[in-house]
This record gives C-alpha cells, sequence and structure tokens, in this order.
C-alpha cells in the first residue's frame, strides 16, 4: 500500500576499517548541553563509513555534532559514490552507508549482507533531500530556462549547439551563441545519475529514452568522476553542461538551469525540492524500516523542482559485531534529529526532513539492535 504523507575504490575499500573499542557505561564522557547541565555519553570508538558524495557537506555537520556530543567517538566518511558505498556496506565494510538510491527490492532479495545478521533486514532512511542542479558553463550567460524535452535531448546528444531553435524557444532575448553543448555525465556509479536519469524518462516526453540507471546508459559527452570531477568539467570547459547535488552549484556559485514545471519556470532550492517530496509515497513491497520514497518528477504543482534526490543512510536492523550498533544507532538518531538536520541544512543548503517523516525514521532506527 502506497503511503502519503508530508515530507518536508571498489566493494571493499577499506579506508576505515571497524575498531570499535565498546560502549562500557565506565568508559563514558561527561559533557553539557544547551542547558548547561551535564550529561554523560557512553559511547566510544572509531567508525568507519562512506558512500554518496552528494552527503559529502551534510555529512560533516552531522559528525561534528555528534562527536562534540560523544568525544570518545570518531566517525570518519568516505564520499566514494552512492555505488561504492552499497557495495562496502553489502560486504560488511561499512556498518553503514550513504545512498542518493535505496537498495532495490530484488537486490535486497539477492543478498547476502555480510555485516548484518543472518536474516536481518536493513534499514533504509530518507535523511537528505535535496535538489539536483543543472549547471553549465556558456560564457556572458548567468542563468537559462529549459524544459525536460529539451535537457532530454541535449544529455542524449541530439542538441549540438547552444543556438539550437528548441533552446531558443525558450529563452527569447538570450543572445544565445553557435558555440556546442558538451554534455557532462558522472562516470561512477551514482545516485545523483539515477535520479537525473530517472527524471529524464519520466518527463521527456521520449527524448530521453533511457531507463534510470546508476551508470550513465550511452556513450555520449564527457565523463567525470565524482560530484567534484563534474563541477571542474563544467567550470573547466566552454558551452559545458551537467548535473550536481544543489549543495555544490551554490557552493561554487555556477549558472544553472530554471526547470519547466507546468507552465512555470522553477529555480532550484530546499522548499522546491521539499515540495516534490510532500505529495511522494513510499514504494511498494519494503519492509517496516524500509523507507523508500518513489519521487513525482511529473507533478505540475506551483512551486515543485522535480529533479531532486533523496538520499538514505542505510544499516543493519542487527549487526553481526553487536559492538558496532550503540554507534551507529546514536549517529543515525543525531542525523535524524531536528539539531543534525538544521546543522546539515546549514551547511549543505538542502531541506531539513519534517516533522512527520522524523516520526517514521526515528521508528525505523528504533529498529537496530543494540543489546
Amino acid at each position: 500500500m502506497k503511503i502519503s504523507r508530508i515530507a518536508q575504490v571498489g566493494a571493499v575499500a577499506a579506508v576505515a576499517a571497524l575498531a570499535l573499542a565498546g560502549c562500557a557505561a565506565n568508559e563514558g564522557t561527561t559533557t553539557t548541553d544547551d542547558m548547561g547541565d551535564d550529561t554523560t555519553s557512553t559511547l566510544s570508538g572509531e567508525l568507519g563509513a562512506g558512500g554518496a558524495s552528494s552527503q559529502e557537506v551534510a555529512v560533516a555537520a552531522w559528525t561534528a555534532g555528534f562527536q562534540t556530543a560523544n568525544p570518545d567517538v570518531t566517525i570518519t566518511y568516505d564520499p566514494a559514490g552512492s555505488g561504492a558505498g552499497r557495495e562496502s556496506f553489502q560486504a560488511g565494510a561499512f556498518p553503514f552507508a550513504g545512498s542518493d538510491r535505496a537498495f532495490k527490492t530484488d537486490e535486497i532479495a539477492a543478498g547476502p549482507f555480510d555485516g548484518c545478521v543472518e536474516g536481518s533486514g536493513i534499514i533504509e532512511l530518507p535523511t537528505y533531500i535535496s535538489p539536483i542542479a543543472v549547471i553549465f558553463n556558456i560564457d556572458g550567460i548567468d542563468s537559462l530556462n529549459l524544459d525536460a524535452e529539451t535537457l532530454g535531448a541535449i544529455f542524449n546528444g541530439d542538441i549540438a549547439t547552444w543556438d539550437d531553435e528548441a533552446i531558443a524557444a525558450l529563452n527569447e532575448g538570450v543572445d544565445l551563441p553557435s558555440t556546442a553543448v558538451t554534455p557532462v555525465h558522472r562516470a561512477d556509479d551514482s545516485g545523483t545519475t539515477e535520479n537525473f536519469t530517472d527524471y529524464l524518462y519520466q518527463a521527456s516526453g521520449g527524448s530521453w529514452a533511457h531507463e534510470p540507471d546508476g551508470v550513465w546508459p550511452i556513450n555520449s559527452g564527457e565523463a567525470a568522476q565524482g560530484t567534484s570531477g563534474v563541477v571542474s568539467a563544467v567550470v573547466g570547459g566552454d558551452g559545458t553542461i551537467g548535473y550536481a547535488d544543489a549543495s555544490r552549484a551554490a557552493e561554487e556559485g555556477l549558472a544553472t538551469v530554471a526547470v519547466k514545471v507546468g507552465d512555470e519556470f522553477v529555480e532550484y532550492s530546499p522548499e522546491a525540492a521539499a515540495a516534490v517530496v510532500d505529495a511522494s509515497p513510499f514504494e511498494e513491497g519494503r519492509t517496516e524500516g524500509d523507507l523508500a520514497i518513489e519521487l513525482a518528477r511529473t507533478s505540475t504543482e506551483t512551486g515543485v523542482y522535480p529533479i531532486v534526490l533523496v538520499s538514505y543512510m542505510i544499516a543493519c536492523e542487527e549487526y553481526a559485531d553487536a559492538s558496532v550498533a550503540p554507534i551507529v544507532k546514536g549517529y543515525l538518531e543525531y542525523v535524524a534529529s531536528a539539531e543534525g538536520q538544521d546543522a546539515a541544512a546549514a551547511a549543505a543548503g538542502n531541506a531539513p526532513i519534517s516533522d512527520s517523516l522524523r516520526e517514521q525514521v526515528n521508528a525505523a532506527i528504533s529498529l537496530i539492535v543494540t543489546e
């Protein structure tokens, strides 16, 4: 049943081996909370994780806040990409991972998840909501209006120059050059790519006919590694166009596309990204703690920005190494908290999750076995 709600390298690239020191109460550290009262953290140890590069800035903010409250804990995160994160989590190299898409149901069924107790479920938490910005570099032009059909044709390699009539018709009064169009895509397996190609596939009216995939599905344009690689390729080129998590676009001050939704052109923003999540249901066929969202890419609601990624934190319900569980659980509770969400939004510009979604996320986190 679909549930409506208001919502706001290699597989074992062991950049961080697990070395957890347990969580005995007699190893606690006293800290001070916002009210000036002493609180005691009983968590200690080192935890290495990784995955989606889109979450990198948010994860840094979450980690700083969590480690301040738990000074005997060290968490490291390798932003190697969603695919690498999922593979490393499944192989047991990471106790949790960030991913710009949830595991597919057939992937979960095929298993195994080596870090989890055999038969344990996994939890997938939509704790990072962000628009994907379409970024470009054309001398003298700071913004463009494009619709899904034209974007599909551009990234499919069917539009050769920026003065093409399809682009000109959407940008009256803009002096478009005859510069060649160079689309830039991710070279790695990326949840950002899967979200972007999902939008093109659903909304382009057939100009992009390739099913959504984390691996770029055609031989076209220029490939670059990771979010940073795409941003660098676009910035360093002339006539380039690509896609990246909006936090990076804002950080770099890049020129971006306003996307046609209904009868208006909508620029990316956290609020517009959250608006499309508002109307989107959970995917069918998922377990209690698996909160995968089915995004409404073709919405025509006012103020909706449809090129959005919902990035997940993925963890075990029950860990083969039980000493991992308390730190993972505590960290994810901070990630989902209002404080954690506000810290990430301030750093990365993403949309904080709503109170109603937080309740569902916390219910999923409570499934993690710590005793």
